[in-house]
């Protein structure tokens, strides 16, 4: 039985080639007017995006100032580097230009600046909610986190190697520019990984023992379908716009929360699960989800056994031949021949780390410590059950 819902997704989309050259529009009309601007790789100077984008908000009056550096699992100590220079200019609008470290980063400065009295961190630490942000728009280049759409954004304390998300409709993005050309230069392993973590947005809202849709259930199969095909011509063909277009549509699509309307909530273990990984060892978020997933689904698929067949039939092409078991064990096994086709690992030896005991463990009692005790639909994951997973991902 499908459960009640509330889909909210308010962020205005501009999608196609040369829609870069409308931001600085965009952003008078939600009332910008002193912007800081984010952006990690200098690729955005290189390319040409960021004169275009600049022109674009000289021509309607805007004034700027730009914070740049910064890098994936988005770091605090460049949060409070935005804060700081977001008081001096005044800024009263923040624009990403990039992926969802760059927006991530934005959202943060603007609950930053927009409740100066306060840590910023303390959000992410979940010992208060924010009040005010100040507006938030993107320009990306990256298809992977669905962040310009979201109302989501992960930070990492890298003094403690505490990764951390904090979630809030305060933060959803005015609007979001969407110019798959800026996606054409990505090295294969980021625009692989990135499909990985669209199509885990996807799967943590589909593995559920909550009621769901049909009609939901069919969205979200089709979206992942979608990225599999395209992730696959794009290791082959990383010039084909087209494939860049439906990545980079389906990114906000997956995490928008559409393909959960009428189920409970969703999973969202794995990404709990990897949170760690990317705040102990750095690693690119996308590929450590594909590293963990399959260690996470041999661990419940027994507890969530319909799901996991229903995936494998619908999802994975996978015939319907045999027991429930087989099909859903073969279902992952297909998912795993997925990931190696595009250059993905399947466990943390091809992530390329080796955690020791102590770091599992240690892992294992910060993740539990940041779901509250217990995450998981599919089944419920505590500490030893954690544990247990970071071991079998080995």
């Amino acid at each position: 039985m499908a459960h009640n819902f509330h889909y909210y997704s308010p962020t205005e989309v501009i999608f196609g080639r040369g829609a870069h050259q409308e931001t600085g529009k965009y952003i008078k009309k939600y009332g910008g007017t002193k912007v800081l601007i984010v952006y990690g790789s200098e690729r955005v100077f290189k390319n040409g995006l960021m004169d275009e984008i600049t022109d674009s908000m000289k021509a309607e009056g805007l004034t700027f100032e730009f914070l740049g550096g910064v890098v994936p699992n988005p770091h605090l100590s460049k949060v409070y580097m935005g804060i700081g220079l977001g008081k001096r200019i005044g800024a009263d609008f923040l624009l990403a230009v990039g992926g969802g470290s760059a927006i991530d980063t934005a959202k943060a400065v603007a609950y930053g600046l927009a409740e100066p009295e306060e840590d910023v961190w303390t959000l992410f630490e979940h010992t208060r909610t924010a009040k005010k942000c100040l507006p938030v728009a993107s320009v990306l280049t990256i298809a992977a986190a669905g962040s310009e759409t979201s109302m989501g954004a992960v930070i990492t304390n890298e003094k403690t190697n505490e990764k951390r998300a904090y979630d809030d409709d305060l933060a959803r993005p005015r609007f979001a520019v969407m110019n798959p050309e800026f996606t054409l230069s990505l090295p294969d392993y980021q625009t692989e990984s990135g499909c990985a973590d669209i199509m885990m947005h996807t799967m943590e809202r589909y593995f559920t023992n909550g009621g769901n849709m049909e009609l939901t259930d069919s969205i979200a199969e089709g979206l992942l379908r979608t990225v599999i095909t395209n992730a696959k011509i794009l290791h082959n063909d990383p010039q084909n716009y087209d494939a860049r277009a439906e990545v980079m549509w389906a990114g906000s699509l997956a995490h928008n929360n559409l393909t959960g309307c009428g189920n409970d909530g969703g999973d969202f273990a794995t990404h709990m699960l990897e949170h760690e990984l990317g705040g102990m060892f750095d690693v690119t978020h996308g590929a450590g989800l594909a590293a963990v997933w399959p260690a996470w689904a041999r661990y419940v698929y027994k507890d969530a056994l319909p799901r996991f067949v229903r995936y494998a039939v619908n999802v994975m092409q996978v015939k319907p031949e045999g027991s429930d078991e087989e099909i859903a064990q073969k279902g992952i096994c297909a998912m795993e021949e997925f990931y190696h086709a595009i250059g993905m690992p399947v466990n943390l030896r091809e992530l390329g780390i080796t955690p020791t005991e102590e770091q599992i463990h240690e892992m294992a009692v910060r993740c539990a410590k940041a779901c509250g005790g217990s995450k998981g639909s599919a089944k419920l994951l505590h500490q030893k059950d954690m544990e247990e997973i970071y071991h079998m991902a080995r």
